[in-house]
Parts: structure tokens; sequence; C-alpha cells
């Protein structure tokens, strides 16, 4: 097909799309300017009905995390106990064949990281990007799930910095249950409350696995980050 019947084509379906008229659910009331870090309550709470709405529960919350989590092709374990995260840990080693790990000196991720036995690099020494690089896994802690997205809430303290959830090819989050949180707002509202005024130096939301679907529309995972994500939810 020529360049100009594709460019004919592609109009064509644009005029088609355009007879049917959009919904307009939130052009009225108009939504005023965000108020000042300090001023009032946050900004955020205005825009929380533009994304789904979440059930009440904790149960609800969870519901929610794994269908998204399912769309978004992140693997999520919930677990009864830390021993089943530890053997899950070591399926996960198994599975994949990981020779060395990464991760950091978090409460609750490194006496699961350790029991793994693997040499395991902490970035909270310091360390070598090219000894990252070399690592299988990361297992890291984090700030917060997301119900409404599916979203880890992670900073640099919760999850042992800037690289270590980028770098390694499979990224694991330990978390508990009780870190559930039902939408973006309070996801914002949980990191004020704990960070403000002295906000670290990273702080960011990890929506599954890197992804890009930039080449002829075909999804490539692993483009950007890493090729796998997965949450054990624990007690």
């Amino acid at each position: 097909m020529a360049a100009t019947d594709q460019r004919n084509e592609v109009f064509a379906r644009i005029r088609e799309a355009l007879r049917v008229p959009a919904p307009h659910r939130h052009a009225a009331p108009a939504h005023d300017a965000a108020p000042a870090p300090n001023d009032g309550p946050p900004a955020s709470d205005a825009f929380r009905a533009w994304l789904p709405a979440v059930g009440p529960s904790l149960n609800d919350q969870l519901v929610m995390f794994a269908f998204n989590c399912n769309q978004l092709r992140t693997e999520l374990r919930t677990l009864a106990s830390l021993d089943e995260a530890a053997a899950q840990l070591a399926l996960l080693a198994r599975e994949n064949n990981w020779r060395q790990i990464a991760s950091h000196r978090h409460p609750l991720v490194l006496p699961l990281a350790e029991k793994l036995a693997l040499p395991t690099l902490l970035t909270d020494d310091g360390y070598a990007i090219p000894d990252l690089e070399r690592c299988h896994a990361a297992i890291t802690g984090c700030d917060a799930l997301v119900a409404q997205t599916g979203s880890i809430l992670v900073s640099s303290g919760s999850a042992g910095g800037r690289a270590l959830s980028v770098l390694p090819p499979h990224h694991v989050v330990i978390a508990q249950r009780s870190q559930l949180v039902p939408d973006l707002a309070a996801a914002l509202a949980l990191a004020r409350e704990r960070y403000a005024p002295n906000w670290p130096s990273f702080l960011s939301f990890i929506t599954g696995p890197s992804r890009t679907g930039d080449i002829e529309r075909i999804l490539v995972l692993g483009a950007h980050g890493p090729k796998q994500l997965t949450v054990l939810i624990v007690p």
C-alpha cells in the first residue's frame, strides 16, 4: 500500500471515530487550581474521581491490587507467613537460576534475602555499578502498594537507593499486607506524612515490569529496567 493510501486510511478511521461523541463525565465543575503544599488538603484529593473507585476494606484493596498486577504482568504471591516468603524466594532463585543477588538493610527484607545463602551485594555500603549489573535479582522493600493502579511506591530508603530497583533484571518486592493503600492520593498522603519536609532524593511509582511498545506497537519487556517484577505480600 502506498504511503498516501495509508495516510488516507488513518484519517478515515479518525473521522469515523470522531462521529461518536466522547463522554464528558468530568467536564464540570472545573477543578480549582492546586493549593500550595502546606495550604489545606492535598491537591491529589481533588482528582480521586478521575481514577477507578476502590472498595473500603483491606480485602477489597488486595483483590484490586491482584487484578491490576495480573493486567500489568506483575507476579503477585500472597503468603501466610515469613517462612512461606523464604520458601517462595528460594523457589524463585531456583526457577530463575539466580547466582548472586542485591539487597539492602531493610528489617523485613534482609533476613529473607540472607536465607538464600547466595552472594549478596548490599547497596547501603556503596557499590560499583558493574557489580550491581551482574546481580540476577534485587530484593527490596517499599513504602506502599497502590490497589487502584497496581503500583508500588518506593523511595531511596525503602528500596535501597536509586539503582537497586532498576539495574538487576528481576525485581522482588517484599511488602506487608498493611502497606496496601486504596489509591494514588492515599499513597501521596502517606509519603507526605512520612517524609515532609525532609523528602528523600528518590521517590517513584513502579507500575509493572519495564516495558515499551514504541517499535511497531510490539510490547517489549525489560527495555529500560527489570524484565520481571514479583511482589511477595506477607502478614
